[in-house]
């Protein structure tokens, strides 16, 4: 990271790393961020202020980055920076129901602009659909009992809230799994927000277009939190002719920053250059 640079935050969030990259690109480094949660966008240029001039912020998902940069006119740049965690914000201030612990609207959307709400789908999906969405994007082992569950509950009356969705799934799964250290909502709750956000699709797109979006020697380096990610991100790195893999295998935070930071815990970052 020099100044002068042009570089891309494709998830601004609350703007930390953001802030980190015009820090480090100072005095005249250039950034570029996307975010499209409408909380977050507008927290981010509050926080960016301070390095007013230097940074554009843009509304929208980074799926979209190539054909908006090029807009812009400024392709091509210098690095680009993907962190797909889920914001602390989206789960304890967003009221959107992110969490199974708040008794929140069953939305899930980080664009209100989104049509397709999280409880349109468990509202809507047919049993075998609900299954597969759960199974696929949550990896988890008792999709069926919790999709069996979730119809069975909904033909009584629909269902609304985050609280209510998860009680649903703890009545649903064995005892035992109860007790254990992750909660049973967890997985369901990550696959109805997943296919909300098309958040793989998304992913995807983007990696196929990213490289062009990239100087000779520009850098994507790309942190993510769940499996399916990292083995698209994994991929897509080892496969695509113009991008030369700079981690063989993915960095981990270590025990002193997983003790500052919990949620850090599964993070896993991959870098690659543009050949």
């Amino acid at each position: 990271m020099e100044p002068g640079g042009i570089y891309v935050d494709g998830t601004v969030g609350l703007g930390g790393h953001s802030s980190e990259i015009l820090r480090r690109s100072t005095p005249d480094g250039v950034l570029i961020g996307f975010e499209w949660h409408k909380e977050s966008y507008e927290y981010a240029k509050g926080r960016l202020e301070p390095f007013r001039g230097r940074y554009i912020l843009v509304r929208e998902n980074f799926a979209y980055m190539k054909e908006i940069l090029e807009q812009m006119g400024k392709v091509p740049v210098d690095g680009i920076l993907l962190d797909l965690g889920v914001s602390s914000f989206l789960f304890e201030g967003s009221g959107r129901g992110f969490s199974f612990k708040k008794e929140e609207p069953l939305d899930m959307r980080m664009d209100d602009r989104f049509s397709k709400t999280a409880k349109d789908l468990v509202n809507q999906l047919s049993p075998l659909q609900l299954e597969e969405l759960i199974r696929s994007f949550g990896e988890e082992r008792f999709a069926y009992r919790i999709a069996r569950a979730i119809c069975e509950a909904r033909r009584k009356a629909p269902i609304r809230t985050s609280a209510e969705l998860a009680q649903i799934i703890w009545r649903a799964v064995p005892a035992r799994v109860r007790r254990g250290r992750i909660h049973p909502a967890t997985r369901t709750f990550q696959a109805l927000r997943m296919a909300v956000n098309r958040e793989l699709e998304n992913l995807k797109w983007f990696l196929d277009e990213a490289p062009e979006i990239l100087r000779p020697g520009g850098r994507l380096v790309i942190i993510s939190f769940h499996s399916l990610e990292d083995r698209i991100v994994k991929n897509a790195f080892r496969t695509d002719p113009r991008l030369k893999v700079l981690t063989k295998k993915p960095v981990v935070p270590t025990s002193e920053e997983v003790a500052r930071n919990p949620r850090a815990r599964s993070a896993k970052l991959r870098a690659a250059e543009r050949i």
